[in-house]
């Protein structure tokens, strides 16, 4: 697929936010997003391709009004990057297969959890909640949340 009707697909599919998040590095407003105060347990995929991304046991109110998670669910299917941008060095995170752009991530987060805080866009997720996995396709995770 040509890369000029596979944005006019994505433009079609998203919302105006999810496409300016995932597709222009964008930032949607803190506190005023889906998943920053979300509690279901479930998985969280790439709004773009439904790579796995991150799991509701891995995340944390870390109070910025995002969602912040310790660890990628898998780590093949994030990808970190140097962003200058905004007169800053931090570290982007990007899904790997969709080259979604996604948050970043800080060296903040809970030092006996690795001391990582993945603050990912709300508008680049999609939650699929636990009882939900088998059908939506990522049935391998519901081991995850077996007691």
């Amino acid at each position: 697929m040509s890369n000029a009707k596979q944005k006019e697909e994505l433009e079609k599919r998203l919302t105006p936010m999810q496409y300016e998040v995932t597709q222009n590095n964008g930032t949607e407003p803190p506190f005023r997003n889906e998943f920053w105060n979300h509690k279901e347990e479930g998985i969280y995929v790439d709004i773009v391709s439904g790579e796995p991304l991150f799991s509701s046991f891995d995340k944390f109110d870390s109070g910025c009004g995002w969602p912040s998670f310790t660890k990628p669910l898998k780590n093949d299917n994030v990808s970190e990057h140097v962003d200058t941008t905004h007169n800053m060095i931090r570290t982007e995170v990007r899904s790997k297969n969709a080259d979604s752009h996604l948050g970043h991530v800080f060296e903040d987060g809970p030092i006996e959890k690795g001391g990582l805080r993945y603050c990912i866009n709300s508008a680049a997720l999609r939650f699929i909640p636990k009882e939900k996995l088998e059908k939506e396709g990522y049935g391998k995770y519901l081991s995850l949340f077996e007691k």
